[in-house]
C-alpha cells in the first residue's frame, strides 16, 4: 500500500478518538505531517496549545525552532515526517501519563511502520525513552544512537527545552550532524 494511503487509513482508524481521558479536553487530534515516504522522521511527545488549535504538530515557537533545525540539516519540513507519541494535548501541556501513552502508542508504531523512515530523531525525554525502551535521562541518552525495530534512533533535546536553555543548542546540533552523516552513509544526502 502507498504510504500516503496507509497514513490516511490510519487517521481514519483513529477516528474521533475517545481511547483516553485527553479526548474531552482537546480541540483537534494532531496526527502528523510531512512526507509519507520520508527517510527522516521526527517524533515529539505531545501537542501543545498551538498544535491543538491548528491540528498540526510543531507549529508554535518550538515548531519554528524545529523547522530551523530541519533546514540546517539541508531539508524542508515537507521532506521529513513529524509526529508525536500522543495525538491529543495534555492539559496545561503537562507531561504525558503512562495510561495516555499506552492508549496512543499503537498509532505511533503504525505511523513508523507505514512511513518506514531510515532514521528517527526522538525529540525530548518521553519520545527518547519510549523509542529507546529505556528510562535513562535525556541528558545521557542524547547523542547516542539506539534502534527501534532496527531503525536507527537519535535521541536529542526537545526544541521547547532548547528555547528555555539555548546553551544546549550546540549539543543538539552535534546530534543532528550525526544523523546527517548517517543518512549520507546510506546514500540519502
Amino acid at each position: 500500500m502507498h504510504s500516503g494511503r496507509g497514513l490516511t487509513a490510519l487517521r481514519a482508524e483513529i477516528g474521533d478518538c475517545q481511547r483516553c481521558k485527553l479526548a474531552k479536553g482537546r480541540m483537534h487530534i494532531v496526527f502528523g505531517t510531512g512526507n509519507p515516504e520520508a527517510n527522516l522522521m521526527f517524533v515529539g511527545e505531545a501537542p501543545g496549545a498551538d498544535e491543538d488549535a491548528q491540528g498540526e504538530p510543531f507549529v508554535g515557537a518550538a515548531g519554528q525552532l524545529l523547522t530551523k533545525m530541519i533546514q540546517a540539516m539541508g531539508y524542508q519540513r515537507q521532506d521529513v515526517y513529524i509526529c508525536n507519541i500522543l495525538k491529543c494535548r495534555p492539559p496545561q501541556n503537562r507531561n504525558p501519563e503512562p495510561d495516555e501513552i499506552a492508549a496512543c502508542e499503537q498509532f505511533l508504531r503504525k505511523q513508523i511502520a507505514i512511513v518506514q523512515p531510515r532514521v528517527i530523531v526522538a525529540l525530548g525525554k518521553f519520545a527518547a525513552q519510549f523509542l529507546c525502551g529505556e528510562t535513562t535521562p535525556i541528558t545521557r541518552l542524547r547523542g547516542n544512537l539506539r534502534t527501534f525495530h532496527e531503525i536507527p534512533v537519535m535521541p536529542t533535546y526537545h526544541p521547547a527545552f532548547l528555547l528555555r536553555d539555548a546553551s544546549r543548542k550546540g549539543e543538539a546540533w552535534a546530534d543532528l550532524k550525526q544523523v546527517m552523516a548517517l543518512l549520507g552513509h546510506m546514500g540519502l544526502r
